[in-house]
């Protein structure tokens, strides 16, 4: 069997696929696209604590790796240590879960926003309709952008996460997309800087690095690398995270009528829906040195995919991976990444997913999916749905 994570196979159901690289190939090497691949949850875990061998300076795409493009300056996501640590310290104190819970009442007056006016409704689209725009709206706001900017924010980002169909690089109207993002950014920094406010932007346009050569400022490059990050992750992985889930509970009515009959146990549902189905299906790395596994060894300096999905569904980890249970003891949550690059944001993604289901459960304890109307994205690492049609059942 092979493993081709650009296939529209894998976008639809790469599970299958998963089972049988756990079982047979656990150190994967991909004769067709040239990387190799981890998929045992004991692998994955380990590889993500070792920065040191599996890098992420050189980028976290396939098509960034192989092409040694240099990468956007700012971006703590292709850093490792010591820039890593200096960035990451610039934003830790905004996304600790107690700065996180504090945002709670203005994350759900965002969501009520659009949840309110489908009120009503025979049918909507979880995803089109409330997924897909409110998480950028909470993210923008933190970062500072205008309110009329924020849905183009959103879609200029799922251009540039858009793939075709065996193909690893982002089609034309994503790099397009993804210059006009650049310079929308900016703009919107150099703005900043004459007109400071309350916001992340603005902290970082004022913040000071230690730096060799002593005291520094970020660039404006920097900032606005470090800022469409932080969108675009704000943004997809929420969305995809709730359309996933409205779609397992709907296919497994019995942990929906737990959650009916225990709202308190959807802190719980959301680490399930992000193990079953997890947003960000692999993280990529570049390999500085030799390294073995059970399942064989990876060379020095090629490329390496760390398959977040795969081992979320490892037996060996999981007892009856494949079963969606909203009470199951989870081990360490691989979801949201692990290691120094666990997600920044992943308290606030949390979050907002959990009051999203707060917000559904007490609109629409009844739904169905409209399975035929269902439409997968596809997109580098992030899975999910583009779509999810349900009609409403109110009580």
């Amino acid at each position: 069997m092979e493993f081709n994570p650009f296939s529209a196979d894998f976008f639809d159901d790469p599970y299958p696929t998963y089972r049988w690289l756990r079982d047979h190939a656990p150190v994967y090497r991909s004769e067709r696209n040239g990387y190799w691949a981890l998929s045992r949850y004991a692998d994955v875990v380990a590889a993500h604590r070792d920065w040191r061998t599996f890098s992420n300076a050189h980028g976290v795409t396939l098509a960034d790796i192989q092409s040694g493009a240099r990468t956007t300056p700012g971006n703590i996501l292709v850093m490792d240590p010591p820039d890593h640590e200096r960035l990451r310290k610039l934003t830790s104190k905004v996304f600790t879960p107690r700065a996180i819970a504090a945002l709670e009442p203005m994350i759900r007056d965002v969501e009520r926003s659009f949840l309110d006016p489908l009120m009503g409704r025979d049918e909507i689209d979880a995803v089109a309709d409330f997924a897909a725009p409110f998480p950028v709206e909470v993210i923008s706001a933190m970062l500072g952008v205008p309110k009329p900017d924020r849905q183009r924010v959103r879609e200029r980002t799922d251009l540039i996460l858009h793939r075709e169909a065996n193909d690893a690089n982002p089609t034309p109207a994503g790099m397009a997309a993804g210059a006009e993002q650049a310079r929308y950014f900016l703009d919107l920094i150099q703005d900043k800087r004459r007109h400071l406010a309350d916001d992340m932007i603005s902290h970082l346009c004022q913040v000071e690095l230690d730096d060799a050569q002593g005291p520094a400022r970020l660039s404006d490059v920097e900032i606005a690398g470090f800022v469409s990050l932080l969108a675009a992750a704000g943004s997809e992985t929420v969305t995809k995270l709730i359309g996933s889930g409205v779609v397992l509970f709907a296919r497994n009515p019995g942990e929906w009528r737990k959650v009916l009959q225990a709202p308190s146990c959807l802190t719980d549902a959301v680490e399930e829906i992000l193990r079953y189905w997890a947003p960000s299906q692999y993280q990529g790395r570049f390999s500085h040195a030799e390294s073995s596994f059970e399942g064989g060894t990876i060379p020095a300096n090629v490329p390496v995919l760390l398959l977040t999905g795969a081992a979320s569904r490892d037996e060996r980890a999981y007892p009856e991976p494949d079963r969606f249970d909203v009470g199951r003891a989870q081990q360490i949550a691989i979801g949201f990444g692990y290691g120094i690059h666990s997600c920044l944001g992943a308290a606030l993604a949390r979050l907002e997913s959990r009051i999203a289901f707060e917000e559904i459960v007490a609109r629409w304890p009844g739904y169905a999916v409209k399975e035929e109307g269902l439409r997968r994205v596809h997109m580098a690492h992030v899975a999910g749905f583009s779509h999810v049609p349900i009609a409403l059942r109110p009580s």
